[in-house]
């Protein structure tokens, strides 16, 4: 497949972001999952989490403020139980990972890549605060960035050429370049631009930052990747919540785009910003269709 990311292109460009989706159940009975250009799995550990205290979510004047915890079932029942449903509901399945170790990662895109119906692997190298929850540490200084080519040089290395590894990076758009460049020359099939930022509760717990208020960083970002690797697939991930914003991501340069806090106020958001995408393609067509019938009738 290359760097053609087929699950980020057919049958839209608008994907449910990672963990913003539930199991999927949730999230079908307020349309088609198969309707949309990729479901992205809650991210997947090897072995099942918890998750933090409660509160997890709290809205602020600047969006969410989260502190999940990476809640998941594990890796052997989302295997059993949630990735044969969503399968079965004809979703196009990218599943989200996140390890402690290398050795981690390894595993989990070997197991993953072995599983009929997924679509591509997302590589979550993005945690606002991924020590705190025993994750491996990707971010800068170098060593770090050293450790995330590693992961995804050995998620490629264990994955079929036909799942795409889709490597997710924080909104950074003075560093963000710089650790495209190493991702892609490690292996990436393409970028998952965009996470929540690094924030505080307001009990003083980490948290993370999700919503509007990110949207022109992220834009930003996927401006700065674009321009520096133009043949990377890019995909656009912070504050989308309209047409216009997924209009305005894909102008600067992204080849799809994921929606996340958003579908926690409104659960239709991504089936409602795809069907006006799609208005646009059709109405487009048609125009084109006819200026081409118009010159051949003057021909």
């Amino acid at each position: 497949m290359g760097r053609h990311v087929a699950t980020t292109t057919h049958p839209g460009p608008v994907l449910v972001a990672a963990g913003c989706g539930g199991t999927g159940r949730e999230l079908a009975s307020y349309g088609d999952l198969s309707a949309l250009g990729g479901f992205v799995t809650r991210t997947i550990t090897l072995r099942p989490r918890p998750g933090g205290p409660q509160p997890r979510v709290v809205e602020s004047p600047s969006g969410l403020l989260h502190a999940v915890g990476l809640q998941n079932p594990g890796l052997d029942r989302f295997l059993a139980t949630e990735l044969p449903w969503l399968v079965r509901a004809g979703a196009r399945v990218v599943v989200s990972i996140a390890g402690e170790t290398v050795a981690e990662h390894a595993e989990l895109a070997r197991r993953v890549g072995q599983s009929p119906g997924v679509a591509a692997l997302e590589v979550d190298l993005a945690e606002p605060d991924p020590t705190d929850w025993g994750l491996v540490e990707t971010r800068e200084p170098m060593a770090s960035g050293l450790v995330a080519t590693r992961i995804v040089a050995t998620c490629r290395r264990e994955l079929p050429r036909d799942v795409p590894v889709l490597a997710k990076v924080r909104l950074d758009p003075l560093r963000v370049l710089d650790q495209a460049l190493g991702l892609a020359e490690a292996g990436a099939d393409g970028l998952v631009v965009g996470h929540s930022l690094p924030a505080l509760m307001p009990d003083g717990r980490h948290a993370g930052l999700s919503g509007p208020s990110l949207f022109a960083v992220a834009r930003r970002c996927v401006a700065e990747v674009h321009a520096g690797l133009p043949t990377l697939p890019v995909i656009g991930c912070g504050g989308v919540a309209t047409a216009e914003d997924a209009r305005a991501m894909l102008a600067a340069g992204a080849v799809s785009v994921q929606v996340g806090s958003a579908m926690l106020t409104d659960p239709t958001t991504a089936h409602r910003i795809s069907a006006e995408l799609a208005a646009d393609a059709a109405a487009a067509a048609e125009s084109t269709g006819a200026g081409t019938r118009v010159g051949e009738a003057l021909a």
